[in-house]
């Protein structure tokens, strides 16, 4: 299938304009039609090649809601027509204890990505969601429920479900003590999940200029990282930490805040960290750990999550031509919001 996007060719190149050919269906696949696509601060990183590993030229995008257009004759669960979404993933090998175990982001034989990763089964390197169609196995095909607006429903598939999993993995509740670092556009949706859960939520910041942003999304209060007196006070304070800061920093004035057995998540930062020392970790049986999306059995629940609680990501809608500024944008600060592309607005004539 011909179609168009917006594509990287160099670490240096703004998004340019680019035709290419989507595979021909297999027995089990779906074909959509991209209406919406989030924008992610991992697209401009992989774009850029801060983490290694590009193979340009890279279609970013992997958050992305559409309309079915064509199934494959071995496909059962959708239709021409459905409303669907595509996340993280669009293929793993689904006979390892991690696939078995809805984990398909640490299979064994390594998952597909939706974007700058090889088919399985040709070698080709996928491209993602800034485009017009995109082809996908059944079993990486997400159903929107109905009660979400699409328009503002894709960013759940990565900032949702990134901040969504450790919140379940670690058992969040009514009551849990859950805090916030960061306020941007993983930072957000960490809040208005837990708050959803019944969790006690603050949100962590550098200061208290978006204190009224954070309670209006759920927190209860702010706390300022600068402020050390404020920070001593709230030592122990906390059972569950979401880090989201997407950058190098010292984790380290955290871990304090965290009470005995608390666990601080790593979300944001893939890459090093300043040094850090063990004493409070020892001192208080704290831990750091790390978490990577989630299965596709948990995608699809925290979209059902978020229609069951009214949760919607804070979106700016831009179209395709824009997607450059977006990302300045982004590189430059912790944007309280996520951006979305109007897929519908980005005609065949544009890209030509």
């Amino acid at each position: 299938m011909k179609t168009l996007g917006y594509a990287a060719h160099s670490e240096k190149d703004e998004l340019k304009p680019f035709h290419f050919e989507r595979r021909e269906l297999r027995d089990n696949d779906v074909s959509i039609e991209i209406l919406y696509s989030g924008v992610c601060h991992s697209d401009l990183h992989s774009a850029r090649n801060d983490w290694g590993g590009a193979n340009y030229p890279i279609v970013p995008g992997h958050e992305i809601v559409g309309k079915v257009i064509e199934v494959g004759s071995k496909v059962k669960k959708y239709k021409v027509g459905d409303t669907v979404a595509v996340g993280c993933m669009v293929d793993s090998c689904q006979n390892c204890d991690q696939c078995h175990n809805h984990e398909e982001q640490f299979c064994r034989s390594g998952m597909t990505a939706t974007y700058n990763s090889p088919d399985r089964i040709t070698g080709d390197i996928t491209y993602g969601g800034y485009s017009k169609h995109i082809v996908v196995r059944e079993e990486f095909v997400l159903s929107v429920p109905d009660k979400l607006d699409i328009s503002k429903a894709a960013p759940i598939l990565c900032a949702g479900i990134t901040t969504y999993t450790p919140l379940k993995l670690w058992n969040v509740k009514e009551g849990t003590r859950v805090g916030v670092i960061g306020l941007g556009g993983l930072g957000h949706m960490a809040i208005k999940l837990a708050a959803a859960m019944g969790a006690d939520v603050t949100a962590i910041s550098r200061t208290k200029d978006k204190e009224e942003t954070a309670k209006s999304l759920g927190a209860k209060g702010l706390l300022a990282s600068s402020d050390e007196k404020e920070m001593q006070q709230h030592a122990n304070a906390f059972d569950v930490i979401i880090n989201t800061v997407p950058v190098k920093h010292d984790v380290t004035p955290y871990v304090p805040l965290l009470d005995v057995d608390g666990t601080l998540v790593m979300v944001g930062q893939v890459g090093p960290l300043n040094e850090i020392t063990t004493v409070p970790m020892i001192f208080g049986r704290r831990r750091i750990a790390g978490s990577l999306i989630g299965g596709i059995e948990s995608t699809q629940e925290v979209l059902d999550f978020c229609a069951e609680h009214n949760i919607l990501p804070e979106c700016e809608m831009i179209k395709m031509e824009d997607i450059n500024n977006a990302w300045d944008r982004l590189a430059k600060g912790d944007i309280p919001h996520r951006f979305v592309i109007d897929m519908t607005a980005f005609k065949m004539e544009e890209a030509s």
